[in-house]
């Protein structure tokens, strides 16, 4: 579908330069957009992989496993449908610590991972469980910490003070994910009447 929405914008934006006698600005308008999108992925890539190392030596270091110590926890009284020591559960929190710190691309794995894990306990294969709605919730809602990816957006485009987004991000990622909990045992309480 998103390549119909593509199509539609390139198309059109080719016949409103044609309609106004501009065409000849399309060419120069598609290099400029596509070495500007290069330099954009170029300075994201080297923020993630800064990301993905502070990442590494925090796991190598134990504290990746002492975070999961910390949300293990809240991770079972979210899934209490998922046994202990099932290997979803090491997957959600990988997923969820990644979110945390803003690392949307490196959670997708995981989540994949976790989701796949849960439709081996699903009874109905045709149908997502309650836990499968569960994850999609909260990782949907994902609240993050540091939000990785935009300071690395705000650096890229010469913010003043990229990180002064961190507050409000915390604040706003917080209040969705409490509202997407909240709404997930809402409809998990419907569903069960």
């Amino acid at each position: 579908m998103i390549h119909y929405i593509w199509a539609f914008l390139i198309i059109s934006g080719i016949v409103v330069a044609a309609l106004q006698g501009n065409i000849e600005v399309i060419v120069p308008a598609a290099f400029r957009g596509a070495k500007e999108a290069l330099l954009v992925c170029v300075g994201l890539v080297t923020v993630l992989a800064f990301w993905l190392g502070l990442m590494r030596i925090a796991e190598d270091a134990g504290l990746l496993k002492k975070l999961g110590r910390w949300i293990a926890p809240v991770i079972r009284l979210l899934f209490p449908d998922v046994p202990k020591d099932h290997p979803a559960i090491g997957y959600i929190v990988s997923n969820v610590s990644a979110n945390l710190f803003g690392l949307g691309n490196a959670a997708t794995p995981m989540g994949i991972k976790a989701m796949k894990a849960l439709q081996d306990l699903n009874p109905d294969k045709q149908t997502a469980s309650a836990a499968m709605c569960t994850l999609l919730a909260i990782n949907t809602s994902g609240m993050t910490i540091i939000p990785t990816m935009i300071l690395g957006i705000r650096m890229e485009y010469g913010s003043q003070n990229p990180t002064e987004i961190i507050g409000t991000t915390l604040f706003a990622t917080c209040c969705a994910t409490v509202a997407a909990v909240l709404l997930d045992k809402w409809f998990r309480s419907r569903h069960t009447r």
